[in-house]
């Protein structure tokens, strides 16, 4: 049973959560984590089989974050599961810190280093395939970035999953519309991003990114066809959550100044006081 107040409640404290790491650290990927804060919170909090007291788990689902850059949710998400203690968030890109800009598998809970676009689904193919070869249960979850589609990698992987029938795969498409320098239809045009996946031989399914009791109850019937990886293209708001953010590339990579960020603080505590 899926407990919606619980997740939209963690949904909106990891958003604070995030804001004030970027706030205090001066750096940060502020729209485009806040994009995929539902995603992150339905896959940890209502989906993956994970263990933070034992993060090395042989039988543990795999998330790979190939959009590394937005890795501020991530790093909020684990902290808060209990992978790493919570007060390290505030050393968030200081020098020596281990929670760097783009995620780290020196930190319990990261699978693998990833900030390079284009690279995290083939590494989690390898992951995927491994799993198979094995005879093992566990899963295999990929978010990657709209833009990131631009990328030549990512449909070589592609082809492999659907030649290797991976249907212990699935990946994540945070389909916000709009990348640093501008919209993806300008930039980099990739629609219909639904058919170019299906013709690669993949099961898709459309969500919408921001509803994390949808999102969970999409995730948990996956693979929807035996044989097949399963794409979710998880529709999105950038930078959902705070009025000022949504919806402008400009937030991409950017960091609120003080009365910005005390008006989205203020906004995010409101919501939470309604999701009492």
């Amino acid at each position: 049973m899926v407990d919606a107040l619980f997740l939209k409640r963690k949904a909106t404290e990891i958003r604070k959560d995030l804001l004030k790491m970027i706030y205090e650290a001066g750096t940060g990927h502020t729209g485009s984590s806040l994009s995929n804060t539902d995603i992150l919170t339905a896959l940890y909090y209502g989906v993956m089989r994970i263990d933070p007291e034992n993060p090395d788990w042989e039988d543990r689902d795999r998330y790979v974050q190939s959009k590394g850059h937005a890795v501020e949710s991530y790093w909020a998400v684990l902290a808060d599961k209990g992978f790493f203690p919570k007060d390290e968030l505030s050393t968030f890109s200081q020098f020596g810190s281990r929670l760097i800009g783009h995620p780290n598998n020196k930190v319990p809970g990261v699978e693998m280093n990833t900030g390079a676009l284009g690279h995290g689904l083939s590494i989690s193919v390898g992951m995927a395939l491994a799993g198979k070869k094995d005879n093992k249960s566990y899963k295999v979850y990929t978010l990657m970035g709209d833009g990131e589609q631009a990328e030549g990698s990512v449909w070589e992987a592609a082809m492999a999953a659907s030649q290797y029938k991976l249907d212990n795969l699935v990946g994540i498409i945070d389909h916000n519309r709009l990348q640093i320098t501008g919209s993806t239809a300008d930039v980099m045009s990739n629609e219909p991003l639904d058919e170019k996946w299906r013709s690669f031989g993949w099961e898709v399914v459309e969500v919408d990114g921001n509803d994390v009791v949808e999102l969970v109850n999409t995730f948990k019937k996956a693979p929807y066809v035996s044989g097949k990886p399963t794409m979710v293209l998880a529709n999105t708001v950038k930078g959902k959550g705070i009025s000022l953010a949504e919806n402008e590339a400009g937030w991409h990579h950017r960091v609120p100044k003080k009365e910005e960020y005390e008006q989205a603080m203020d906004e995010l505590t409101k919501q939470l006081e309604v999701l009492q």
